[in-house]
């Protein structure tokens, strides 16, 4: 039976060929240490987890909920943008809750996506990026991922040779995989050139508070007349360690969120109620729980940055996010992302995900994400060190694992 029209669009899921390898070493007895899925391994805080608790003993909790958020909620997230921005929002009309940032990205392009119509993605990126609206029928027009010198013009030619104009532009900082951060002036650049184009800009900015050179990373909407053609998302996943809770958000220009809003409405009641009411209660906090968790990362970005460079391979800093984007050692490009995650679960019992997953312009890149604590961190190091020593011995041995099965 052939593919129905929407899956025949999407390329295999590369990651799940990592998965699939990991999980037959974990069956032989294997003890994997996992740096391939962002999956926080830190527990939720205690006072979000009791609010939780708290809420849930009302039945009248218990019944549908609001598929845009409860009020509250959405006060809460207009509370936050005010203090951590200074952007002031309408939790009426400009702030919709979403499962997670990623079905909020999803249901944004089954929102407003024709067949053919033409999005400006960086590449790499996250894959819900591009591909929610691959599914939504659009088409994706790659440009470079660095929000430097190079991006306005790449985007104008984007501009310039797309037919039909693009209609989004796709801004990811700090970025998931990559790891860069972007400035305000980069997004006034892009803000004025949005609005001259009338192109809507959709900001993902889900890493906004895991940062670890002390500036804290910037909203689009902060800049004068973002609003006008900006919708930007955010998760509390990564912030507050509430991954498996899905709750995040939409803020940003009335019109998109209105769009996003009615789509919703017919797909899902919304997140369950005690956890909407935990969520608001997370936001109107002290922001305790938030530093505390940033320094945790901060912690093993450094010991990762450490202990791997001792072992032979150089990982860059990053400045922001729980992930770290290293470059495959020489040794090894060749093989190319996938083939050189593979043999790093096979022969160091290391899990990594491969970058050509994120986009063809990250094969020569793997993600390390920062969700084992420092001691496994140190023992990855380790057993990297005995693979590269290995490998160093008979470079010319190393073969990609394909050309085994």
């Amino acid at each position: 039976m052939e593919d129905f029209y929407k899956t025949r669009r999407l390329p295999p899921y590369v990651f799940e060929q990592v998965n699939r390898l990991k999980a037959s070493a974990r069956s032989r007895g294997a003890d994997i240490i996992d740096l391939g899925m962002g999956n926080p391994d830190l527990p939720t805080p205690k006072a979000i987890v009791d609010k939780l608790v708290e809420t849930v003993r009302d039945p009248r909790t218990h019944r549908y909920s609001s598929s845009r958020g409860i009020p509250g909620l959405r006060r809460a997230q207009a509370a936050y943008y005010a203090r951590r921005f200074g952007v002031k929002l309408n939790p009426d009309t400009q702030i919709v809750a979403t499962l997670g940032s990623k079905e909020g990205f999803a249901n944004m392009a089954q929102a407003i996506t024709a067949p053919g119509d033409v999005i400006v993605c960086p590449n790499p990126t996250y894959p819900i990026h591009a591909f929610g609206f691959i599914m939504s029928g659009g088409v994706i027009r790659s440009i470079q991922a660095e929000p430097d010198a190079g991006f306005l013009p790449a985007l104008e030619r984007a501009v310039k040779h797309s037919i039909p104009k693009p209609l989004a532009l796709i801004l990811n900082y700090p970025s998931n995989p990559t790891a860069l951060v972007a400035t305000l002036d980069f997004y006034k650049d892009v803000v004025a050139f949005a609005r001259k184009h009338e192109i809507i800009i959709l900001s993902d900015l889900a890493y906004s508070e895991i940062y670890f050179d002390g500036n804290p990373p910037p909203s689009v909407l902060q800049i004068p007349g973002a609003i006008d053609v900006a919708v930007e998302f955010t998760s509390m996943s990564k912030t507050f360690s509430m991954p498996g809770w899905r709750m995040g958000f939409a803020v940003g220009n009335e019109r998109l969120i209105s769009a996003l809003t009615r789509v919703k409405s017919y797909l899902d009641y919304g997140a369950f109620t005690p956890i909407q009411v935990a969520a608001a209660s997370a936001l109107n906090g002290d922001g305790a729980d938030i530093a505390e968790v940033r320094d945790i990362y901060h912690k093993r970005r450094d010991v990762m940055v450490d202990s791997f460079g001792k072992a032979g391979w150089t990982i860059p800093a990053p400045a922001a996010t729980m992930f770290a984007w290293a470059p495959i050692p020489a040794p090894f490009k060749h093989l190319g992302s996938l083939e050189f995650s593979k043999l790093l679960v096979e022969k160091a019992d290391v899990a990594v995900a491969p970058g050509i997953g994120f986009g063809e312009h990250g094969d020569d890149f793997v993600r390390l994400a920062l969700v084992e604590n420092e001691h496994r961190i140190r023992q990855a190091a380790r057993s990297i060190k005995k693979f590269l020593a290995t490998a160093s011995e008979t470079p010319d041995n190393v073969i990609p694992l394909s050309a085994h099965r």
